[in-house]
C-alpha cells in the first residue's frame, strides 16, 4: 500500500490545529505521513501582537515552540518558506527543495491590505507579525528619545503624536496599549503629559462594529476619558513621512501611523491558479475544499466560505480553528473512506482588551461584559487555547509572561504587586530552609511516634516541634477558641474516626519531611503544608493559642513556592519527566514508555 502524504502549508492558529486533528485521527495509520510547513519555528499569537508593540509583554510571550506543540505526534515539522505551487501535478517549491503532497491545506493566513492608499505601504507601520510589532516597539521608544532632545515645541508634539489607522480589534487593542505605555515613557523622559497626542482613525461611523452598540459606546468612553481623540467616518487618505491626510482636506502632523485597517490573503494565494472571491481569499465548497482540486483545502483566511444563510464567515482565530479542524477531519474521512462533513460554523463571541486593565466581551448565552469580568474572560480563553495545543505548560509560560513578569509601569497598586512578585532570585537559596523544613516535620512526626499521640487523642502542639525532641507539648483537637464550624467538623466527623485521622497526620507529616528533605514534589507539599497549619491553627483557635512562633511553619511554607524544588533535589529531574509524559498523554492518550526521561 502506497504511503499517502499530506502536507499542511501555514503553522497559525488553523495550521496548528489541523495538524492536531490529523494526529488525532490518523496517528495509528503507518500509511500516512502528515507533514507541516512555515517559514518560522514558532506559532505566533496574533491576536497578542499589541502587547509586544506596546511593551506589556516580551516578544516571547506571544511565541510557542512548533516542536514543542508538535512533539509525541506523528506530524513532522519543517522549516521551510515555499515559494511555488504546482497544483496539478502535486508539488510545492521552496527556493531549494521540492515538496511532494497527496493532499494540502492552506492556511497560510494573511497580510495588511492598504486600499491604494498614498503612501501607507511606505510610511505606516503594520502590526501583522512578530517583526511588525517589534519594530513599531522600537519606533515608539526612539520617538520618546528624540522628543526629549527636541528643542522645537512644534516639532516636538509632530515626534510625539501616535495614530492608530483603523479601529477594529487590533486598532483598539493598539490604542489601549499605547494609553498605559506612553504614560510610562513620558515619567521616564520628563515630558509633559499636554505634549503626547493620540489619534485613533477609522473610515466607518463607528469603532469595532462588530460588538453591541452598548459595548462599542464603553469602548469609546473609555477611550476619550484617556485623552484619545476618537476621529470615526475619516478615512485616511494619503501618509507622508511627517503627515497623514484625512478625507483629503485635514492633515495631522505625525511621525507614527499605526495601520490595522484591513487585511487580504497573502499574495502567494493570488499564483495558485483557483477561483477567488474579495481581498484574493480561495472560494470553498461545504467541505472546504477549492473548486479546481478536490485534493486542496483552504482554511482561516485563506477560505471564502458562505454558510447557508449565505453569509461570509469572518476572519477571526475561531474561524480558523473550526474550519481547520473541518477540513483535517474531511481529509482523514477521504483516506478512510469515510464520509467526509460540511462546516457548521459555532461562534462563541469576541472580546476586546484595552489595554491591560479594561477590555468588553460579547458571548454568547452571556450578558454583555466589560472591565474586570472581561478582562478575566479574555485571560481564560487565551490560556483555554494555549492549554489545548501545548498542555498546561504553556499555560504556566502565558501567566508568567502576563503576570509575573513586568515590562512596563501600572498604577501604584499593580506596580507594588507586580514589582515585587517579578524579581528574579537564584533558587538554590532555598535549599537550606526547605531541608530545614523537611527535618521540623520530621521531627514532629517521630515525636508523635514517639508519645501516646496514637492512643488518646490529642494534637501536638506546633511550637513544641520547635523545642528539643526530648519533650512535646500537646494541646486538644478542639480548643475554647476554635470556631464553631470546626468543632462541629471534628465533632461529628474527626472524633468518631480519630485514630484513623491521627495516623493519616503522622503519615503526612513523615511524608512532607521527606519531599521537603529530598524536594521531589515541593510545591504540592508547600500547600500541603500550609493546609496542614491552618488545620492546626483552627482547632488551637488562632490567635489566642496558635501564636506567633508556630506561624514560621507557613512563612516557610509559602516560601517554597519560589521555586525551592529547582536546586539540589528529586524534581529537577521529576519534573522534566513528568512535563514530558504529560504532553505525550495530552495528544497520544497514552503513556510514553521510551521517551520520559527526556529533559
Amino acid at each position: 500500500m502506497s504511503t499517502k502524504r499530506i502536507v499542511i502549508l501555514g503553522a497559525g492558529y488553523g495550521g496548528l490545529q489541523a495538524a492536531k486533528t490529523l494526529n488525532k485521527h490518523l496517528r495509528k495509520h503507518d500509511d500516512v505521513d502528515i507533514m507541516l510547513i512555515d517559514q518560522n519555528n514558532y506559532h505566533t499569537l496574533l491576536t497578542e501582537l499589541h502587547e509586544v508593540a506596546g511593551n506589556r509583554v516580551e516578544p516571547g510571550g506571544v511565541r510557542v515552540s512548533i516542536e514543542h506543540v508538535l512533539e509525541y505526534t506523528k506530524v513532522k515539522f519543517i522549516q521551510d518558506q515555499i515559494v511555488r505551487a504546482d497544483l496539478e501535478n502535486r508539488k510545492l517549491y521552496s527556493n531549494d527543495k521540492e515538496y511532494n503532497f497527496d493532499y494540502l491545506i492552506l492556511g497560510i493566513g494573511s497580510e495588511p491590505a492598504y486600499f491604494n492608499i498614498e503612501g501607507m505601504k511606505e510610511h505606516a507601520f503594520p502590526l501583522w507579525s512578530l517583526s511588525d510589532a517589534i519594530r513599531i516597539h522600537d519606533h515608539i521608544i526612539n520617538m520618546f528619545k528624540q522628543a526629549a532632545e527636541e528643542k522645537d515645541a512644534e516639532k516636538r508634539k509632530e515626534i510625539l503624536t501616535f495614530v492608530v489607522g483603523g479601529g477594529g480589534f487590533t486598532g483598539v487593542e493598539m490604542m489601549g496599549e499605547l494609553i498605559e505605555w506612553t504614560n510610562t515613557l513620558r515619567k521616564k523622559y520628563d515630558i509633559p503629559k499636554e505634549d503626547i497626542r493620540l489619534i485613533q482613525v477609522e473610515a466607518l461611523s463607528t469603532l469595532v462594529p462588530i460588538l453591541d452598540k452598548k459595548l462599542i459606546a464603553k469602548v469609546e468612553k473609555y477611550l476619550k476619558k484617556k485623552g484619545v481623540e476618537v476621529l470615526t467616518n475619516s478615512p485616511i487618505t494619503a501618509v507622508s513621512p511627517n503627515t497623514l491626510t484625512i478625507n483629503n482636506d485635514k492633515v495631522i502632523p505625525t511621525r507614527t501611523v499605526i495601520w490595522t485597517g484591513g487585511i487580504k490573503a497573502k499574495s502567494f494565494v493570488k499564483d495558485l491558479g483557483l477561483s477567488l472571491g474579495p481581498r484574493d481569499r480561495i472560494i470553498v465548497n461545504q467541505y472546504l475544499q477549492t473548486k479546481e482540486y478536490p485534493n486542496v483545502y483552504a482554511i482561516g483566511d485563506n477560505m471564502e466560505f458562505q454558510d447557508e444563510d449565505g453569509k461570509v464567515l469572518p476572519p477571526l482565530v475561531e474561524t480558523a480553528m473550526q474550519s481547520a479542524d473541518c477540513a483535517a477531519y474531511n481529509v482523514a474521512a477521504h483516506i478512510k473512506g469515510r464520509e467526509q462533513k460540511k462546516l457548521e460554523a459555532k461562534l462563541h463571541g469576541v472580546m476586546v482588551s484595552v489595554g491591560s486593565l479594561f477590555a468588553v466581551a460579547q458571548l454568547s448565552g452571556m450578558p454583555l461584559l466589560s472591565g474586570l469580568p472581561a478582562i478575566i474572560i479574555k485571560h481564560l480563553v487565551n490560556m483555554h487555547y494555549l492549554f489545548g495545543i501545548g498542555g498546561l505548560e504553556l499555560v504556566w509560560e502565558y501567566m508568567n509572561h502576563q503576570f509575573f513578569q513586568k515590562s512596563r509601569e501600572y498604577n501604584w497598586l499593580l506596580e507594588t504587586g507586580i514589582g515585587h512578585i517579578s524579581r528574579r532570585n537564584f533558587t538554590f537559596w532555598l535549599v537550606p530552609l526547605r531541608i530545614w523544613l523537611g527535618v521540623m516535620w520530621l521531627v514532629s512526626g517521630i515525636q508523635k511516634i514517639q508519645s501516646d499521640w496514637l492512643g488518646d487523642w490529642v494534637l501536638l502542639g506546633l511550637s513544641g516541634a520547635t523545642d528539643a525532641t526530648s519533650s512535646a507539648s500537646i494541646t486538644p483537637l478542639i480548643g475554647p477558641h476554635s470556631p464553631g464550624w470546626y468543632v462541629a467538623i471534628a465533632e461529628n466527623i474527626i472524633m468518631p474516626n480519630a485514630l484513623l485521622f491521627q495516623k493519616l497526620i503522622v503519615i503526612t507529616e513523615i511524608g512532607l519531611s521527606l519531599a521537603f528533605i529530598f524536594g521531589f514534589f515541593t510545591f504540592i507539599a508547600a500547600i500541603v503544608s500550609i493546609g496542614m497549619h491552618i488545620n492546626f491553627a483552627l482547632g488551637a483557635g488562632l490567635p489566642q493559642t496558635y501564636g506567633l512562633p508556630d506561624l514560621w511553619w507557613i512563612a516557610a511554607s509559602f516560601a517554597m513556592f519560589a521555586g525551592a524544588g529547582r536546586s539540589f533535589c528529586v524534581d529537577y529531574y521529576l519534573m522534566p519527566f513528568l512535563r514530558n509524559q504529560l504532553r505525550y498523554f495530552q495528544k497520544n492518550r497514552s503513556i510514553n514508555r521510551l521517551k520520559g526521561w527526556k529533559r
